[in-house]
């Protein structure tokens, strides 16, 4: 029998109390605590811990740049046509009365050698006229004022032709910003005091109501496809920022297992340096917006110059970026802590072999692909929001299939592999075990090529079709000038002074005027197409009409138009002073009658294609062109190509003439500029893209090594050469990076083939560009590879088998 001792009352009295149960660490406090954690560790780590966060933050600081000049576009173009809305007013729908209080004002725009420059004529009918923004006062009588780079341009020396032109205004002051589109804007404001003969429009205030026309579907489809390409890397790159230095984190995550925190400590851990390294780029890329608002004045794009003050962003939209990028940033790494179980004694990743599936990945770019096919079978005008919102989410469902087919393509191509040299197979079964850093970075380097061949072939296309057309129409070397004229005499004055001008080889010229049908009972003159009554000698009409014979005193009617809307006949009665313009109101008639004998006449082909419609030829002396209501002239001006600045000494010629004159020709084409530069500004933006990820495979690469330094100190130590290895890490990051460039350029002529179509251009690949973007990303594996042999060297020694 077995006896019991019982316990003695004083050990019963100092027993230790039971521990109280373990209760996990959650709340609001608990997530700020952790997170503070994890942002000090990203902050403390050492020399490597700041490489990683500088490294995060300057992929962050780029992508978060980029969003804020993206929603500083909308901002950019009100301040850009609400300027352009406050100065101008070419024309009110009621004209005032002449008042103390109006002015007449037109517009006198010229081009020297190409480049586009704005001027306006005033000329005030008292002694308080409207003054437009950005100048407070108006010039006096033969004075101007210009803009500081238009006063740049004309003290240049070699632009003495320019001021030759502008010689009759002198200089009186600077056109403030107020005043001006941008920086670089050429324009001016000048005075004179014979604008009443030269047909000024009458106005009593500046700005006008203005209401922006819709797109073309090429610009809109450009618009859409700039946004998308800029939008869709950035995107895949924050993500992939926030992953660098992913290898070294978990370790300490690892460490700290091992002193007692559990899962969701180390994740919110986690999330605090991913947090740190986001709002970091966040600062940063806020610095990089603000230098890049500094640049903005000495940019221009599409003819489009802004002041600094008018890229900023709308305060919403500023502050949906502070808030998703960080919040992105949280996202992205604990869906990266999902695939790998953070033990106290290190990372055990999952073993499970998940096989990647396909039918999503490939379902993204074929709904991107079923969204834009249709639109490119049957082209049409694209300027309604629901063709617009197609497009943009086709593009960036087709750029977006790019980076989830990659994943699939590496684990799919690296399956199959089997043998080769040593280097190659190490490679292969690398990427055979662990696919994933690999391609996660390369995915960035995939979207932005597949991007910038697709808006490039777009932009290459459009060029091509604007300087085709150019060459069509510039084909024969002519300039045609059209402006008021009192009568055939003020014409021949003209085209005697434009032939005496030096590279001029001919030049023809007519009095012209339009007709109207004498009013009748049901007939509404508005509504009838007017005639065109073209005066001048036999000299002049033999130019543009066979003519049977002429003399002073005959009259033609020509085979203009089809025999049943002819409204000019001989013996015709019509009206000299017809409505001016198709549906306006009528307006007193002036009945002429067309001589009985006038012949008929065929009109002459005009060698550039373009067609004459005079529907009557007259010689002076038929008809005293002072009944004409408005009579024009307009003259065709042939140059040899050869002469030097013959174009621009044919435009001074004619400034002499009348400087309200307006100028016809396809000599200049503003496109190849403006095109040219944006493809340059999207070429050095992507390469920029290249090279940062190019510096995240470095880390991505590192890291891995590091992570292997023990396998690696025992291949040392088994004899294996460094060679060997150097090449392995060649072969592990040319891989995925070549399948990538494979996938982008498949995708990116895909893309841009049907961005032609949908603007019925022919397909045009711009090899260079694809070849330069194939080349760079070669050169981002060559980088790579150079700089990650440092530290393999250094962790090839035997000392690494070492263990505590």
């Amino acid at each position: 029998m077995t006896m019991l001792r019982s316990q003695p009352e004083g050990e019963r009295d100092t027993a230790a109390p039971a521990p109280p149960p373990v209760t996990p660490r959650t709340g609001p406090l608990a997530w700020a605590r952790d997170l503070a954690m994890g942002m000090r560790f990203a902050a403390g780590g050492g020399r490597e811990g700041w490489i990683r966060t500088t490294l995060t933050a300057a992929g962050v600081a780029l992508g978060v740049a980029v969003l804020l000049l993206g929603a500083s576009v909308p901002t950019l173009m009100n301040a850009w046509h609400g300027r352009e809305k406050a100065r101008e007013n070419l024309g009110q729908a009621h004209p005032p009365p002449r008042t103390d209080r109006t002015l007449l004002y037109t517009s006198v725009d010229t081009t020297f050698r190409g480049t586009s420059i704005r001027g306006r004529l005033v000329d005030p009918d008292g002694a308080h006229p409207p003054v437009p923004p950005g100048v407070r006062h108006l010039p006096g009588p033969g004075e101007m004022v210009v803009s500081p780079a238009l006063k740049e341009l004309l003290a240049a020396p070699d632009n003495a032709l320019l001021r030759e032109r502008l010689s009759s205004y002198r200089i009186v002051g600077v056109i403030d910003d107020q005043g001006l589109l941008g920086p670089k804007e050429l324009t001016y404001l000048a005075r004179t005091d014979s604008l009443g003969g030269r047909g000024g429009y009458r106005i009593d205030h500046f700005g006008k109501n203005w209401d922006p026309q819709p797109l073309s579907t090429p610009a809109l489809v450009l618009v859409t496809m700039t946004c998308v390409a800029l939008m869709t890397p950035v995107m895949v790159f924050i993500g992939t920022s926030v992953r660098f230095g992913n290898e070294r984190r978990e370790l300490r995550l690892a460490a700290l297992r091992l002193v007692g925190a559990d899962v969701r400590t180390t994740r919110r851990i986690a999330s605090g340096e991913a947090l740190f390294g986001s709002l970091l780029g966040l600062l940063g890329g806020g610095v990089l917006f603000l230098l890049g608002r500094l640049l903005a004045p000495s940019i221009t794009l599409w003819d489009i110059n802004v002041f600094s003050s008018d890229v900023s962003p709308s305060p919403l939209a500023a502050l949906l970026i502070a808030v998703l990028v960080p919040t992105a940033a949280v996202l992205v790494t604990l869906v990266a802590q999902r695939g790998i179980t953070i033990e106290p004694l290190g990372i055990v990743r999952k073993r499970t072999p998940v096989r990647r599936r396909l039918w999503w990945r490939i379902a993204l770019p074929v709904v991107g692909a079923g969204l834009l096919v249709p639109m490119a079978i049957r082209a049409r005008p694209t300027d309604n929001p629901l063709d617009a919102t197609r497009l943009a989410v086709g593009s960036t469902l087709l750029l977006f299939g790019v980076t989830a087919l990659l994943p699939w393509l590496v684990e799919r191509v690296v399956g199959r592999l089997r043998g080769g040299p040593v280097p190659w197979q190490l490679a292969v079964r690398r990427l055979q075990l662990s696919s994933g850093p690999a391609t996660r970075a390369v995915s960035g380097i995939t979207v932005a090529v597949a991007g910038a061949i697709a808006i490039h072939m777009l932009m290459t296309g459009s060029q091509a079709g604007f300087a085709a057309a150019y060459a069509k129409s510039g084909r024969v070397p002519q300039i045609s000038f059209w402006g008021h004229a009192t009568g055939w005499q003020q014409t021949e004055r003209a085209l005697d002074a434009l032939r005496a001008t030096p590279g001029v080889t001919t030049a023809r010229g007519l009095t012209s005027a339009n007709s109207g049908r004498m009013p009748a009972p049901g007939l509404d003159t508005s509504r009838v197409f007017p005639g065109i009554i073209a005066v001048g000698p036999c000299a002049e009409l033999r130019k543009v009409a066979d003519l049977p014979s002429c003399r002073d005193g005959d009259a033609f009617v020509t085979d203009a138009r089809a025999a049943g809307v002819r409204t000019i006949a001989p013996g015709a009665t019509i009206d000299l002073n017809p409505a001016e313009g198709y549906g306006e109101p009528s307006t007193t008639p002036h009945p002429w009658t067309v001589p009985p004998s006038a012949r008929a006449a065929h009109l002459i082909p005009v060698e550039d294609g373009h067609r004459i419609y005079y529907d009557l030829l007259l010689t002076p002396s038929v008809l005293d062109t002072s009944r004409l209501s408005k009579p024009d002239m307009e003259i065709l001006v042939r140059f040899d190509r050869d002469a030097p600045d013959a174009v621009e000494r044919i435009r001074n010629t004619a400034a002499r003439i009348d400087p309200t004159m307006y100028e016809g020709s396809s000599i200049d084409n503003p496109h190849d500029r403006q095109y040219t530069g944006v493809r340059n500004a999207l070429f050095i933006g992507a390469v920029i893209t290249l090279l940062l990820i190019g510096a995240g495979l470095i880390i991505s690469t590192v890291e891995q090594l590091y992570e292997r330094r023990r396998l690696l100190s025992t291949l040392d130590a088994y004899g294996t050469r460094r060679a060997t290895l150097g090449w392995s890490v060649l072969w592990q990051t040319a891989l995925p990076v070549a399948l990538g460039l494979g996938l982008a350029l498949a995708c990116g002529l895909t893309l841009g083939s049907l961005l032609l179509a949908v603007i019925g251009s022919g397909v045009t690949v711009d090899w260079p560009v694809v070849a330069g973007m194939t080349a760079i990303g070669a050169a981002v594996i060559l980088f790579v590879t150079a700089l990650s042999l440092p530290p393999l060297w250094r962790m090839m020694r035997p000392d690494g088998l070492r263990t505590e």
